[in-house]
């Protein structure tokens, strides 16, 4: 355990260094120049020697590696710098938005778990049925759909047809629930195929047959067993799809106005404010890190035979 504790501490040690320095490049060789939109020169008369003022102040004037340096020495001390436009604190604005957008994400993974686990599983247990010809129609209709388009038909639907639910904003759990269906639906159809692919796979094993021909029950089978051990490819594929959750959130929080940090850093890019672009990219890094260390973990949990394999080769003494 001690060496796993050892491997993973340098493990984020060497990611927080490659994460920071290429968020920093990227964002530093984007098109467009910061100082301009901070000036407005599209609607204020300014100097060129205001501009190289304000250029210096803001040390764009320095090398490169110096820029990175100094921002990542603020980094160290947790100072995500201030907002170029608004002159807020970036981990302020960050904070404030986080919990938004990880309401989003969690409403989204309840729609696509309570859709991907009953379906895949009753396809998985009826093969061939018509509820396995319904699970693969979702799957592809999921996975042709553009969640952006869905989105605008669900608002289309619901909420200027209907009436029936709001549209734009955060106002209570209504609010919540066109956008969380929207990403939830858009995320789906990936699962449902994984899960009944694997647990017709965890049900053709040798360890189902002599549960089955010690008595035990069909129902306590699937649950304590063939579901336990068809869920670790299922969990892996989810830690792989966490940037494409991330990203759908962004796109969803833009179509209903909904106050994320994937909104917030939209409105960054279009402004070409730094810090807050850094500053989401350095979080949402972290939080993939941090999901994929937890999907890692539980892998080991969800599957004894790595963890016999691993106890065997001493990994864990």
């Amino acid at each position: 355990m001690l060496r796993i504790l050892v491997r993973r501490f340098i493990e984020v040690a060497i990611f927080v260094l490659v994460i920071t320095f290429i968020s920093f490049l990227f964002v530093r060789l984007a098109p467009g120049d910061p100082v301009l939109s901070i000036l407005q020169v599209d609607d204020v008369s300014v100097t060129n020697e205001q501009v190289n003022e304000l250029r210096e102040e803001l040390g764009f004037n320095d090398p490169l590696f110096v820029q990175y340096g100094n921002w990542f020495a603020d980094f160290i001390r947790l100072d995500f710098g201030h907002s170029y436009l608004t002159n807020q604190p970036v981990m302020e604005m960050i904070m404030s938005g986080l919990p938004a957008t990880l309401e989003l994400a969690v409403g989204a993974l309840l729609v696509m778990l309570g859709i991907a686990i009953p379906l895949g599983s009753l396809a998985a247990l009826y093969r061939g049925s018509w509820i396995d010809q319904f699970s693969r129609a979702v799957s592809l209709l999921g996975a042709a759909i553009p969640s952006f388009w869905l989105g605008l038909l669900l608002i289309d639907l619901f909420a200027v047809r209907w009436g029936a639910l709001p549209t734009m904003g955060r106002d209570g759990f209504r609010s919540l629930i066109l956008p969380s269906v929207t990403l939830g639906l858009a995320i789906t159809s990936v699962y449902v195929r994984l899960l009944r692919s694997s647990l017709i796979d965890s049900l053709s094993h040798d360890f189902i047959r002599a549960a089955r021909s010690r008595g035990i029950s069909e129902m306590r089978i699937f649950f304590a067993h063939a579901f336990r051990y068809s869920l670790p490819p299922v969990i892996t594929v989810f830690g792989v799809s966490l940037g494409s959750l991330i990203g759908g959130v962004v796109v969803i929080e833009v179509i209903f106005a909904y106050p994320g940090i994937g909104k917030m850093v939209v409105d960054s890019i279009r402004s070409r404010d730094y810090p807050v672009i850094q500053g989401y990219l350095l979080v949402m890094a972290i939080i993939v890190f941090m999901v994929n260390s937890a999907v890692d973990l539980s892998y080991r949990y969800l599957n004894p035979e790595l963890r016999l394999k691993e106890r065997k080769h001493g990994k864990w003494s």
